[in-house]
């Protein structure tokens, strides 16, 4: 954490599940400041007086901006004096991305243009953008905005900000009691008597802890160079194998599982790598790194020098990565601070 010490930092839809965690992660550091960015000034409030409860000794680092990222002047004096950024402001959801998907597009594609645009105007040093697995391969409106939300990213990193800010994207796939998940929700139709409802049992998914989501974008900061998308080596379930954890922990009967069906927009499975990034990704362990193609436009040169031979990684996804089973899943469930805190209420 040397690296931040004194350094102000910057989050982007900070009061998510995701910002929460950093806070957590950081507050009781060296760390200098952290600025919340947010629209949403109820639940500035609500982080303001929940970390001046857990933390009374360090809430003070924390700064909040009321803003929002589709409009640029509301970013800019939130800038002034940050080192860093982790960009995690955007429309999750993708039945909703559905239904609006201009809104994901303001939200995700521009909004991130502006962050970008303010983030090197400022001079920030570092900035961190959070994408998904669902960039890979689009077939919905919210996968479709983040897919290009990171060709901007590396169009920036490119074009733009070239040694001035450096400018790094992860990837990864569903972080677990993040906020819209599905197993609060799960917890909830439990503890009220009620079905357990899933969509479709087979369907797979990458599955993390928020701990781990933070894990990534601090290996991005420190590691990745500027173009470059990271994904972590994650592990995949089932929808079925992850709703019988929950109902191992949280009590329920296998025959009160509701199959609903596929909603707007889901994918079978999901892709953190694909076919096309593998030709030039590279494996550091836990981690793959995709790094910007930095050629121009001039193709001339490229028929006479020829191409490289193409690495022998294939499509990373959520079929062919390590599959958990009911018990494992179980396990990686209950190491969550958020489920502990469930089953107390008990």
């Amino acid at each position: 954490m040397s690296s931040f010490t004194n350094r102000t930092l910057l989050i982007t839809g900070g009061t998510g599940s995701f910002g929460n965690a950093v806070l957590n992660r950081f507050l009781q550091t060296d760390i200098g400041e952290i600025r919340i960015f947010s629209r949403d000034e109820k639940k500035q409030d609500d982080m303001r007086h929940e970390f001046q409860v857990k933390c009374p000794e360090h809430a003070e680092k924390i700064k909040f901006y009321i803003g929002d990222v589709r409009n640029i002047d509301s970013i800019r004096p939130a800038m002034v004096g940050v080192d860093y950024i982790f960009h995690a402001a955007a429309l999750k959801q993708v039945p909703s991305c559905e239904f609006f998907p201009m809104e994901a597009v303001r939200t995700n594609v521009i909004g991130t243009e502006n962050v970008l645009t303010a983030a090197i105007d400022a001079g920030v040093k570092n900035v961190v953008c959070l994408s998904t697995d669902k960039a890979a391969y689009p077939v919905n409106a919210m996968g479709t905005s983040k897919a290009m939300m990171e060709k901007v990213i590396v169009a920036k990193s490119r074009t733009v900000a070239q040694e001035k800010t450096k400018i790094c994207c992860t990837r990864y796939g569903n972080v677990m009691c993040s906020r819209g998940s599905v197993i609060p929700l799960w917890i909830d139709q439990i503890k009220a008597g009620k079905p357990i409802t899933i969509t479709e049992p087979t369907m797979t998914r990458f599955i993390m802890s928020l701990d781990e989501a933070v894990d990534l974008v601090l290996f991005a900061f420190e590691h990745g160079q500027s173009g470059d998308i990271l994904v972590q080596k994650a592990p995949a379930c089932t929808i079925e194998t992850q709703a019988k954890a929950v109902m191992k922990l949280f009590g329920g009967k296998e025959e009160d599982i509701k199959v609903i069906g596929i909603r707007h927009g889901e994918k079978m499975y999901e892709t953190l790598l694909t076919n096309e990034e593998c030709a030039h990704a590279v494996d550091l362990g836990n981690f793959y790194r995709v790094p910007c193609d930095k050629r121009g436009l001039n193709y001339d040169k490229y028929i006479k020098e020829g191409d490289k031979e193409r690495n022998t990684l294939s499509e990373f996804n959520s079929n062919n990565t390590m599959h958990l089973n009911v018990e494992q899943t179980k396990q990686k469930i209950a190491a969550l601070s958020y489920i502990q805190e469930r089953l107390a209420e008990r």
